[in-house]
């Protein structure tokens, strides 16, 4: 007997199952793609400046150093959207250094720790930078001298016009003698004449992963590696304008003091070490405090830094705690975890600093083994190491002040005559009774005294 069909008009079991399953995906799909999709990066504008063409009685603002807040990729994509400029890209005439030799010694070491420090080890790079700052020497608008262009703004934290002048970069990274040597190559060729083309009278440049807010403002004429070079618009960029007679009169650069010969002198040196000392302590990452001791840090220092950066560290460190010790040691394997501490790592200590406000007490201390100090005042005493039981316990960072010299330990001994030796008997000493003999003694030879 045959079943009944179904009624027309009603679908069947396995439709309506297929109907419910397609409606499920189409809501569960998407909303598993917006879960799972990845985190939206959000893009900042670039905010275009309104070029203005500066006229020839007006003399262009140099604009400080301050960058838009870009991704570097999104940084790329938009310097490669701006065009170059169609407009003659003449090369800049061949600039000569005339001065005494001091003068020619201190531009040439000015001109080659921008180099270096702007392009990296790499002639092609050095050479477009050292056109540049020849051409901002010449121009009215910047220093008339080869350092003072380089160091322009370089005793403000921001506004340098070259960064690693103002960023502590001198002190973070010391080149090779190799790579100065190199770099003074570069800039005693320019500084006698050699010209390099493709930046013409360019006056500005960046790398291409950053953009600056007075881009837009200038011409963009010509790429080298990853720099982009400009110049004015207008008058101010083209060859009239760069005229102006660069002075010889080179100053001293106290911060290149610890780099170069010539401007090691007197009291820039001193101000040499102070500014390279606060660059370096200023860039030093703080240590934690001891987690049984809040006012007691433990601390590797960094060999390199000059030594009188360990003070400015320690005085950072301390922050505006009344009372506080800061123990240091060069070497990692040698620097404890905790207190107390042992007295090999006493002997070992490189420097200490205790301050106790209530005492009127503030004193940093040097291990003179390690670091010649001009002031005996300033070294630690010498840590005697005596092999023998003691508790440590009782060390105290105040026991290292004070700069006496440390005498050799006392020798005590109790030395006793020995009457068969000395043949000479005490005044007070009662003679032993004579006993009779049968025979005379033999002749008693006395050993001699050593």
């Amino acid at each position: 007997m045959s079943q009944p069909s179904a009624p027309p008009g009603n679908p069947g079991f396995g439709l309506n199952l297929l109907l419910l399953l397609v409606a499920i995906s189409a809501i569960a799909a998407p909303a598993l793609v917006v879960r799972n999709a990845p985190p939206v990066v959000p893009h900042h504008p670039v905010k275009r400046l309104p070029q203005r063409v500066v006229p020839k009685a007006e003399l262009p603002p140099v604009e400080p150093v301050a960058f838009q807040n870009l991704d570097p990729d999104d940084a790329r994509a938009y310097n490669a959207s701006v065009p170059f400029s169609t407009g003659p890209n003449p090369a800049a005439r061949a600039f000569k250094f005339v001065g005494t030799d001091e003068q020619r010694a201190r531009a040439i070491d000015c001109l080659a720790a921008g180099v270096l420090y702007e392009a990296g080890d790499d002639t092609l790079g050095q050479r477009s930078v050292a056109q540049v700052v020849i051409n901002r020497a010449r121009h009215p608008a910047f220093p008339k001298t080869i350092c003072g262009v380089v160091f322009q703004g370089s005793e403000r934290v921001t506004g340098c016009q070259f960064t690693f002048t103002c960023d502590g970069a001198l002190v973070r990274h010391r080149w090779s003698d190799a790579a100065w040597v190199r770099a003074r190559e570069t800039a005693t060729l320019a500084l006698d004449g050699a010209v390099y083309k493709p930046v013409g009278y360019a006056t500005h440049y960046h790398t291409d992963w950053v953009v600056p807010y007075w881009q837009s403002s200038l011409d963009k004429i010509a790429a080298v590696r990853t720099h982009l070079f400009f110049r004015w618009t207008g008058w101010w960029g083209t060859p009239p304008a760069f005229n102006r007679h660069v002075s010889s009169d080179e100053p001293v650069i106290a911060q290149l003091g610890l780099y170069s010969d010539a401007h090691k002198t007197g009291a820039a040196l001193v101000d040499a070490s102070a500014t390279v000392a606060e660059a370096a302590a200023a860039g030093a990452v703080l240590p934690p405090a001891l987690t049984t001791d809040a006012n007691s840090f433990l601390l590797t220092l960094d060999p390199r830094m000059p030594p009188d950066a360990y003070a400015l560290l320690a005085t950072r460190t301390c922050g505006e705690r009344p009372y506080c010790k800061v123990m240091g040691w060069t070497s990692k394997a040698k620097t404890p975890g905790a207190l107390p501490l042992q007295p090999t790592q006493i002997a070992a200590m490189s420097f200490s600093y205790l301050r106790d406000k209530s005492r009127n007490y503030d004193k940093a201390l040097w291990n003179c083994t390690e670091f010649k100090r001009a002031e005996f005042s300033q070294c630690m005493k010498l840590q005697v190491l005596v092999p023998v039981a003691r508790q440590v316990d009782n060390f105290k960072l105040e026991s290292l002040s004070g700069t006496t010299r440390v005498s050799p330990p006392p020798v005590t001994a109790t030395i006793r005559p020995i009457p068969e030796l000395s043949g000479v008997r005490r005044k007070a000493e009662t003679p032993p009774p004579t006993k009779p003999v049968t025979a005379p003694p033999a002749p008693a030879t006395q050993p001699p005294l050593r």
